[in-house]
């Protein structure tokens, strides 16, 4: 089948459902889905996606992902708590004389936070864009992918090969629970996948992995207070510790040699995201404060090993805090968020998984889309690195992730789930 009666026929199959499809990006925007961890509450999320799949009588399961708790994968997070917290998993079964793709999406999201211009759960939608947590990172991309594969069994099409698409656990906040359950839970098994992120219609080729890490310095005394020892405090030094990671922020914005993301500005970040010591509170004395704590985030490139970087960066720490006079008396310490680091992945643009998808994508948005590599880590590395799946992102367009007034442009919800159609037509074959 060519890109364009594939592409012209996904346009097809899909026109009917489009309304349905927006219903479902709503309904799922409407329910609250935030993980924190130790704990998750996917499960009203998932129940909305059963019962549309039901509705269009699409084969659909879910399952506890709580036997994670008995595995030995280096990737499961010891620190989490999967018990109740349930995978969906759907599929369409073709003839067995194509190729198996797999479209993965994420239903955790952060907490709505402060700041939003409506409710954050209200689904609202003005100037074609519909507002809410997780919207875009990435109910939007959930609502496509399983619109794809309902248009695809309503018109009663059989493929060559099967087409899977699951929404999964603990993603959010470097988990990976969820997709990695989907994988050592023995299925299924795929010959290619689609993470459906918010790219904004952008085929991204490659992920960065990441890690976060706690440096933490208990140094004063409260017992210095109204007295006349010194009062030790860690406020100002913690200055000189920025500056330190704003080395490294330099060192690491050097372009690579070779890769998906030598053209990035900033083609490995190291950012701060929090900087502790006492709190602006008008119901608490004002005194010096006697600890202080740093929170940094890390980014790695995909042909990187994050452990092996993490170990330069801590070693440079080390002798950062052996030669500063304060540091050498007070250490402070380091405590990894991330244990282990994510990790990221790269797929060739000539990979054959690349080149369908790519003109696919192309047919369907009737202009060749940008090929490009995500500005973040998720669970791509897992799917490729771990359990050898070429992997890519594709998704909506949006704007406001982990931000308030976070949104999704509904049409692009659509584009994307006719280029993923048009990308299963192609690659799974009649």
């Amino acid at each position: 089948m060519s890109f364009s009666t594939s592409s012209a026929q996904a346009r097809e199959l899909l026109q009917p459902i489009e309304q349905d499809l927006v219903r479902l990006l709503a309904e799922l925007v409407r329910a609250n889905t935030v993980a924190l961890p130790p704990n998750g509450r996917e499960t009203a999320g998932q129940l909305v996606l059963a019962a549309f799949l039901q509705a269009y009588g699409v084969e659909t399961e879910m399952y506890d992902t709580g036997f994670l708790r008995d595995s030995a994968h280096p990737c499961v997070r010891r620190n989490r708590d999967y018990a109740g917290r349930l995978n969906l998993q759907a599929e369409i079964r073709g003839s067995g004389r194509g190729r198996n793709l797999l479209l993965n999406g994420h239903m955790d999201t952060v907490p709505a936070g402060a700041g939003w211009s409506c409710d954050p759960w209200s689904a609202e939608i003005r100037g074609g864009r519909l507002y809410g947590r997780g919207s875009l990172d990435m109910k939007g991309g959930l609502a496509a992918q399983f619109g794809a594969l309902c248009a695809l069994h309503k018109a009663g099409l059989r493929s060559g090969g099967d087409l899977f698409a699951e929404s999964v656990i603990d993603e959010e906040w470097g988990g990976g629970g969820g997709t990695l359950a989907a994988r050592l839970r023995g299925g299924p098994a795929a010959d290619a996948a689609v993470v459906t992120e918010g790219t904004g219609l952008q085929v991204a080729l490659a992920t960065r992995g990441g890690a976060v890490v706690d440096l933490i310095c208990v140094a004063g005394d409260s017992a210095g207070y109204f007295s006349e020892s010194e009062v030790v405090s860690p406020a100002l030094p913690l200055g000189r510790l920025l500056g330190w990671l704003d080395g490294w922020a330099e060192r690491r914005r050097r372009p690579p040699e070779r890769g998906a993301y030598r053209d990035f500005p900033d083609p490995a970040p190291v950012q701060v995201l929090a900087v502790e010591a006492n709190r602006f509170s008008d119901d608490e004395a004002w005194a010096v404060p006697l600890a202080g704590r740093v929170r940094a985030y890390f980014q790695f490139l995909p042909h990187e090993d994050a452990s092996e970087v993490l170990a330069q960066i801590r070693e440079s720490f080390s002798l950062f805090c052996a030669a500063d006079p304060f540091f050498r008396h007070y250490p402070p310490r380091w405590e990894p968020v991330l244990d282990p680091p994510l990790q990221g992945h790269e797929l060739a643009a000539e990979d054959s998984w690349s080149r369908c998808f790519i003109g696919s994508a192309g047919a369907a948005l009737l202009s060749p889309p940008p090929v490009t590599a995500a500005p973040y880590p998720c669970d791509a590395f897992l799917l490729q690195r771990e359990f050898g799946i070429p992997t890519l992102l594709f998704g909506p367009r949006g704007g406001g992730g982990h931000n308030a007034d976070e949104y999704v442009e509904v049409e692009s919800v659509i584009d994307t789930a006719r280029v993923l159609l048009a990308a299963a037509l192609e690659w799974c074959g009649g």
